[in-house]
């Protein structure tokens, strides 16, 4: 049985670090162990119940009793931090998800109960559903626009941020791409700001306030093409929603429809792309 024993960055990183193990034993009908699951584990109830995987420190009772969360977000920090723990792990022979990010054999068979699995809540998708709809009443192609500020400024060196500015270029470049039809963009963002600084763009958005990143999430895998930095966020999305993306690779970028195709395994794109040296590298 497989244990999956680190919690690598945030969410979407972790449901990467899930999948390749999860499909594994959807194939061969085994069991495994995820020991220290995203915060928003409950966001995703097949996940949570699902039959191959067992979560031992998953007790609803204590996680929302007092400190209990911030209890268990801290011993997970502590545990995953440990070089003592890291030889625990590695003598009891249990699995660093991040390690199998990219084995792919079991995806493309599995595909469709993974989408059942990692399927969030119906709160979410209903939302996100009633949105696109709306969207849809006065657009016939609705493109996903992910946009990561935070964190982003900094993450090697600020390489993959871009701004407010820079994005309405590209958002204008797509327009233009698209011109037969009625465009317009679902904005995905962890920054406040008014979509009316996109002018000439038909923009939509949850609200001013960066909305809950699961439902920004699984909206994106509702859209028509998916646009955005270099991120396991929009790479999750286009994988488990089936949705062309294209990576913004540099400032100077000439879009395509070319450039767009759905990702098909952690460095892989259905267009034959394999962005290993990029995403290892960051070339």
């Amino acid at each position: 049985m497989r244990v999956i024993c680190d919690a690598p960055g945030q969410t979407c990183n972790r449901l990467w670090t899930y999948v390749a193990s999860v499909a594994q034993c959807v194939a061969e009908n085994k069991r495994m162990v995820i020991l220290f699951f995203d915060w928003t584990i409950e966001d995703f109830p097949n996940l949570l119940r699902c039959k191959y995987i067992w979560f031992p420190l998953w007790h609803k009772w204590y996680l929302e009793r007092g400190n209990g969360w911030n209890n268990y977000k801290g011993l997970t920090w502590k545990v995953t931090h440990s070089k003592r723990w890291d030889r625990i792990f590695k003598f009891l022979r249990f699995t660093k998800g991040w390690q199998t990010m990219t084995d792919a054999s079991n995806l493309k068979a599995t595909k469709k109960e993974l989408q059942h699995i990692f399927r969030p809540r119906e709160e979410i998708m209903e939302k996100a559903q009633h949105l696109i709809s709306d969207i849809r009443k006065d657009a016939d192609f609705v493109i996903g626009v992910h946009i990561r500020h935070g964190d982003y400024q900094t993450w090697r060196d600020g390489r993959y941020y871009y701004t407010l500015e820079e994005f309405h270029h590209f958002m204008l470049q797509l327009q233009n791409i698209y011109a037969d039809r009625k465009v317009a963009f679902f904005i995905s963002s962890n920054a406040p700001f008014d979509t009316n600084v996109f002018e000439g763009c038909r923009c939509y958005r949850f609200g001013k306030e960066p909305s809950g990143d699961i439902l920004d999430l699984y909206t994106l895998t509702l859209c028509d093409r998916i646009l955005g930095p270099w991120s396991t966020y929009s790479r999750w999305a286009s994988f488990i929603g089936e949705v062309p993306l294209c990576f913004i690779k540099t400032r100077d970028q000439q879009l395509t429809d070319n450039d767009f195709s759905v990702v098909e395994d952690f460095y892989h794109f259905a267009s034959g792309e394999n962005t290993e040296e990029y995403w290892t590298k960051g070339l």
